[in-house]
């Protein structure tokens, strides 16, 4: 009798808030840091370069728009003593950052970063965070997100945006090329099973110029050696809204 032939099973794919729970609980497939990122640090020197303690301090409020288990509100909050709160999709990553932030003027909420906040006033917030969060919203959601970004920083707050670039990158070409998705410059993320955008950074100045003045852009540069593919490539931006 023949034998079978081998078939390995598939893990099935979870989607949406079901995955970041898992991330969270169990991990698997992204290394989650509880330390502040790297580049929010970075950022925040240079702003107090730029400003000194004019943003960042204890009479102002920052949002951030995909805040994961807390950790840049908490260290913006424990390093400069600022106000916060924090959107997630996951109730799992809520959960974690309500756990680490006692005692911290922090408030958190589990919801998709899609749609609009009436529960953050107009000209409100000094800073705004948006950190590989946006990029998996359709592009109507992030027109949306970047205006009430807009609505909600006070003139002269700032946008600290972090995201896919996709100039250079082979991963993100490889991506388009094998399972792209309806939108242009989209794919199917193979292990989440839904759509992520990349920008150019073309694309992304125009988008963000449209409501913003570009003070900085930061694009990593060890996402290829030797020709091969190595690390996602990204960028950070600096933005700011107008004083009037």
């Amino acid at each position: 009798m023949a034998k079978r032939p081998f078939i390995r099973k598939q893990k099935r794919k979870r989607h949406g808030a079901n995955f970041w729970d898992t991330e969270y609980t169990e991990g698997g497939h992204l290394k989650l840091s509880d330390e502040a990122a790297g580049d929010l640090q970075k950022f925040c020197r240079w702003l107090e370069r730029e400003t000194g303690r004019e943003i960042l301090n204890p009479t102002k409020s920052v949002a951030d728009f995909g805040c994961g288990n807390g950790r840049n509100l908490v260290y913006l909050s424990q390093t400069f003593g600022m106000r916060g709160v924090g959107y997630d999709i996951s109730q799992a990553a809520i959960k974690i950052a309500v756990s680490v932030s006692t005692a911290l003027p922090l408030q958190y909420e589990a919801r998709s970063i899609a749609g609009t906040f009436p529960k953050i006033a107009d000209n409100s917030q000094a800073l705004a965070l948006d950190m590989m969060t946006s990029h998996f919203l359709s592009a109507g959601e992030r027109t949306v997100l970047r205006d009430e970004i807009f609505r909600t920083l006070e003139p002269g707050g700032y946008l600290f945006m972090k995201t896919h670039l996709a100039d250079g990158d082979l991963h993100t070409r490889r991506l388009l090329r094998d399972m792209p998705a309806k939108e242009e410059g989209s794919y199917i993320h193979p292990v989440m099973g839904v759509a992520e955008h990349v920008y150019t950074e073309d694309e992304l100045t125009t988008f963000l110029g449209e409501r913003f003045e570009i003070k900085k852009i930061y694009r990593s540069h060890k996402h290829v050696r030797h020709g091969q593919a190595r690390k996602r490539r990204t960028v950070a931006v600096y933005a700011r809204k107008p004083l009037w």
